[in-house]
């Protein structure tokens, strides 16, 4: 009897580490994951997109790309008509709602780019988030002089990903 107390315990005990490791759908996903093409000379580019958040608050905390040294998170104010850019530690992202990463404002700073970002061309880019775990998204690239993730799609801006827990 007590063997088999001992057993049913240790069997208990296990059960909530088969849950730990399924895998369950983030409260995040991205949608119009864009970057602008790049002059050949250009050692830096941004991108651009939107955060749906369905859950709690989160931290994006990591952003990492094969396409520069360097991938930093980054805002951009301008004070006396000119503009200023700072890294950032982490962009917040608010509890049930959007997040909104476009120029002039926050956006992912790719620095020391290794070749010019053309348009037409896509990479792929993963957001580490403190709660939600690592999204993979695909960035399209548009035309130099594009303000949106809408410019040149006929208004098919959703092409972002849906996240994954690590």
């Amino acid at each position: 009897m007590f063997v088999r107390a001992i057993v049913l315990a240790a069997g208990l005990a296990v059960v909530p580490l088969w849950g730990a490791g399924a895998q369950e759908p983030s409260p995040i996903t991205v949608e119009g994951a864009w970057a602008r093409a790049s002059a050949s000379v250009a050692r830096v580019a941004g991108a651009f997109m939107t955060f749906h958040n369905q859950g709690p608050a989160d931290r994006l905390i990591k952003a990492e790309a094969d396409i520069s040294q360097r991938v930093e998170l980054h805002t951009q104010s301008f004070k006396n008509g000119m503009a200023t850019m700072r890294s950032l530690p982490g962009l917040d992202i608010a509890a049930k709602a959007d997040t909104v990463l476009e120029p002039g404002g926050l956006h992912i700073m790719f620095i020391d780019l290794k070749a010019p970002l053309k348009e037409g061309d896509r990479f792929p880019l993963a957001l580490t988030f403190e709660r939600a775990g690592t999204i993979q998204v695909e960035v399209a690239v548009k035309a130099a002089g594009s303000m949106s993730g809408m410019d040149g799609m006929g208004g098919m801006g959703g092409m972002g990903a849906q996240g994954e827990k690590p």
